[in-house]
């Protein structure tokens, strides 16, 4: 073996360690970059869980309903008028597992953003509407909002007719009242790539302006990342159309994939709203652990929360990632719902009282909170 070569196996070899060593850190730290940790209030979790005595006349089978008997999860969140609002997938008992039921969106509002008070019937469901075809029987779900400067509440969901799921996009001033918009690729000049296909999970970039989160723009236009196979980008000059990022040969490029031996090995599925800070654009994500090749320490199929940053001036481009989630199914509400494997699943992160509030989906079955301190950091959850 010549000198070249022989030393580009020693590179490789000590590559390979690194990235092993790497992804099988002992301890869990967070860089400065990344927010957390997030620490689960004493006595207050979950915060939403299913309820059988509200009921609601359905629109589309015309008979009332329990909507909200099943399970209530996969919350968004946002500020209005000094408190919490909180948007809550809610399903049924119209069928039998995960994807077969029908889901609609609750509301629910809070003082503190720990203790909630419910509207007994939904603010947002399946109608006899333009989107019937693309949101019956499945429903909506999975939502994540964010709202302008000047009061415009913005919302992207997946529209779910059990046959492909698409996102859809809602716009409110009072986020009670909705007007659908329908698919957010629909009048893309790349629809073709995205539009019929599989697609969920967008999270606007947003900001921090004068101690409000607000959505913010990016290179002058408003700036998403979507995906949950792989975290992808799309563009907007309205908030409504959107315009999915391609690469040199029109193809769709993943920023960031599921990696093998990590947490994040199945899926990378975005989380709530992104956020601007002085560091670059931070994006919390949700990683599924892959049953075959995840990584060993944590339950097989479990999803827990990862980060990453991308450069504020290109938005496509990665500058660090975390390797082991900062937040993890640990509780019982977090293991012990519908997905047996464990979740918590990121969707709601607002900036109240100088205070980070997270709401994620507790086993596809509750609503629970963690809180980010800035001024007294926690730990990020212990790694087993």
């Amino acid at each position: 073996m010549n000198r070249s070569v022989w030393k580009g196996f020693l590179l490789f070899i000590a590559t390979a360690g690194a990235v092993q060593a790497q992804g099988q850190q002992e301890t869990n730290t967070l860089p400065e970059w990344a927010f957390g940790g997030f620490v689960r209030p004493a006595g207050v979790n979950p915060v939403i869980s299913p309820i059988e005595n509200t009921r609601f006349l359905d629109p589309m089978s015309g008979k009332e309903i329990a909507w909200e008997s099943n399970d209530t999860f996969n919350p968004a969140a946002t500020v209005k008028d000094g408190k919490i609002v909180v948007l809550y997938r809610a399903e049924d008992k119209s069928g039998v597992g995960i994807g077969h039921r029908t889901s609609r969106l609750g509301y629910a509002e809070s003082e503190d953003g720990l203790s909630f008070r419910r509207n007994e019937t939904p603010v947002f469901y399946p109608a006899e509407d333009a989107q019937k075809a693309f949101e019956w029987p499945g429903g909506t779900e999975d939502p994540r909002v964010a709202v302008t400067e000047d009061g415009l509440y913005v919302m992207f969901y997946t529209q779910w007719n059990r046959e492909t799921a698409r996102l859809g996009v809602a716009t409110s001033r009072d986020l009670i009242n909705w007007e659908k918009h329908g698919q957010i690729f629909a009048n893309a000049k790349n629809a073709d790539l995205v539009l019929d296909k599989f697609h969920k999970s967008a999270s606007i970039v947003t900001q921090v302006k004068n101690g409000k989160q607000v959505i913010t723009k990016v290179n002058g236009k408003y700036w998403m990342y979507w995906g949950e196979r792989g975290v992808y980008g799309a563009t907007s000059d309205n908030l409504i159309d959107w315009e999915p990022v391609v690469d040199e040969n029109r193809e769709i490029e993943a920023f960031i994939s599921p990696r093998k031996g990590f947490f994040d090995s199945d899926l990378t599925e975005c989380g709530p709203p992104a956020i601007l800070t002085e560091h670059g654009i931070l994006l919390l994500y949700n990683g599924k652990n892959n049953p075959e090749h995840g990584d060993k320490r944590f339950n097989r199929g479990t999803y827990s929360a990862g980060q990453v940053l991308f450069d504020a001036n290109d938005p496509t481009k990665v500058i660090d990632r975390l390797d082991v989630p900062f937040l993890r199914p640990m509780e019982d509400f977090e293991k012990s719902g519908q997905y047996k494997d464990g979740t918590v699943f990121i969707e709601g992160l607002v900036y109240f009282q100088n205070k980070w509030f997270l709401y994620y989906g507790c086993a596809d079955s509750e609503v629970a909170v963690a809180v980010y301190d800035p001024s007294n950091p926690a730990q990020p959850d212990p790694l087993p």
